[in-house]
């Protein structure tokens, strides 16, 4: 019961104000559907988090120095683009590409922005110090869940009331400077 405590407390504390959780603001506001976007939030963490848990002394070890930080860099500036492009208005409601929609955009934006992420160390750390894979990992995704819901019904209550291309501007600016943050640090 410790190691689901620990983690789910220590992984929500960290991912206040981390950048997934303003993906998930993001996303939200873009699509303006939370619960898709929470579902595809959800699903990333479990299948990122069990890898972190499983293999993270192994990824951590090959993802380590310049690559890692380019890696990271180069996707958060790919990210700002992805923010940036604007969905198609066709009596008021967002169309997507079929396929594409909140779901399956979150999940798999949401599993890349998660590598590396300090969410994704912590659980790492915490499953190598419980020995206890399955329950770390699902307290790391309660903690992040805990962390982004309110993100998410946020989002989802604003996004009808504020104009959503000053939004996605910020938004895409936030992640293009983490880029290059990452890119230069």
């Amino acid at each position: 019961m410790e190691a689901f405590l620990v983690s789910t407390l220590a992984v929500a504390i960290a991912e206040i104000g981390d950048k997934t959780q303003l993906l998930t603001f993001a996303l939200t506001a873009r699509f303006r559907r939370p619960w898709p976007v929470l579902a595809g939030v959800l699903v990333a963490t479990l299948a990122n988090h069990a890898l972190a848990a499983a293999l993270g002394s192994m990824a951590a070890s090959f993802f380590e120095g310049q690559w890692f930080r380019w890696l990271v860099g180069l996707s958060f500036i790919i990210m700002a683009g992805f923010i940036l492009i604007p969905d198609k208005l066709d009596d008021g409601e967002a169309r997507v590409r079929p396929g594409a929609g909140p779901f399956l955009t979150t999940t798999v934006l949401f599993f890349i922005a998660e590598m590396g992420d300090k969410t994704q160390i912590a659980t790492i750390a915490l499953a190598a110090q419980y020995h206890a894979i399955v329950v770390v990992m699902l307290g790391s995704t309660l903690g992040l869940m805990l962390a982004n819901a309110p993100a998410a019904l946020l989002a989802g209550f604003a996004a009808g009331r504020l104009p959503l291309k000053p939004i996605r501007y910020a938004a895409a600016a936030l992640f293009a400077a983490l880029g290059l943050y990452a890119l230069l640090a």
